[in-house]
């Protein structure tokens, strides 16, 4: 039991990491219809500017503002010179943020260097509690406890504020909105920063919980949020929630019980949503 209540600690921490980089992804894709393969080398400039600045000043809540910061002024930079170009044609998009991956991460090497950077647990989130024998990790439930505040957050703002009533209706005609004078180019913007903002937020928590950062981490964590967005049905929050959920635990428990399958267990659960649901779990069809 003991082993259980661990396992399923540790994948829901990792599913709420993966949750905030394909969050930010899938609200990029259901707004603005921009395939952004960038956003992995955005969770890993948010793990690098958090880390370093949590280092410098001692403080981790330092570490996350800078982190945040870092991720609106890339998504800012990001939408208005390279995105907006190509916004319609998905092939460019693919192309040029990939080549907007490889230049964010070697961009990391000649900034803090080749080398793996360490990455502190903040002392007052150290340590576990102990209850009837199990042994909880306050890192962990902490990254699980931001996880589920920001799903809920974005959630409250989606269905309950102006500024999400005019997302939701962008998503479904764009022009539409944009003949009652809002300005749709203002609130893609909007989104994209957003966006990366969250994938940062996800690169800076991850430092302390893996204790070491790397260039190339973007791009592992993004094949994982782009499975985690196809599962779940592209453009839906609630989608992405219970699918990096379901990744992180799957890939908890095989990692545990079967190592062989540790690393095809989520392709191979990407394959049976795409077979029986094409749309995803949440996704609406077309």
């Amino acid at each position: 039991m003991d082993a259980i209540i661990n396992l399923t600690i540790n994948g829901l921490a990792t599913g709420m990491l993966i949750f905030l980089l394909a969050a930010g992804l899938t609200l990029i894709f259901g707004l603005m219809d921009v395939l952004n393969f960038a956003h992995g080398g955005l969770f890993a400039w948010g793990a690098y500017a958090g880390v370093w600045s949590y280092g410098q000043t001692g403080s981790f809540l330092v570490g996350i503002i800078t982190a945040l910061i870092t991720g609106l002024i890339l998504g800012l930079l990001i939408e208005k010179y390279i995105v907006t170009p190509v916004y319609g044609n998905h092939v460019q998009q693919i192309l040029i943020t990939l080549g907007v991956m490889i230049v964010l991460s070697e961009m990391l090497k000649v900034v803090w260097g080749p080398n793996q950077l360490s990455a502190k647990t903040p002392p007052y989130l150290s340590g576990s509690w102990e209850f009837g024998g199990v042994i909880l990790i306050k890192y962990r439930l902490f990254i699980i406890l931001v996880g589920f505040l920001v799903f809920f957050l974005i959630y409250y703002i989606l269905k309950n504020t102006k500024i999400g009533l005019i997302v939701r209706a962008g998503v479904i005609n764009k022009e539409m909105v944009q003949s009652l004078g809002i300005n749709i180019k203002k609130i893609f913007m909007l989104v994209f920063m957003v966006g990366a903002a969250m994938a940062a937020l996800g690169g800076v928590l991850l430092g302390p919980y893996s204790g070491q950062i790397y260039a190339e981490m973007g791009m592992e964590f993004a094949i994982l949020a782009f499975i985690v967005v196809v599962i779940g049905g592209m453009g839906s929050i609630t989608g992405s929630l219970f699918a990096a959920i379901l990744v992180g635990l799957s890939g908890a428990y095989m990692a545990y019980y079967v190592p062989e399958l540790s690393l095809a267990v989520n392709m191979l659960l990407m394959a049976i949503v795409l077979i029986f649901r094409p749309q995803g779990l949440f996704g609406a069809k077309g």
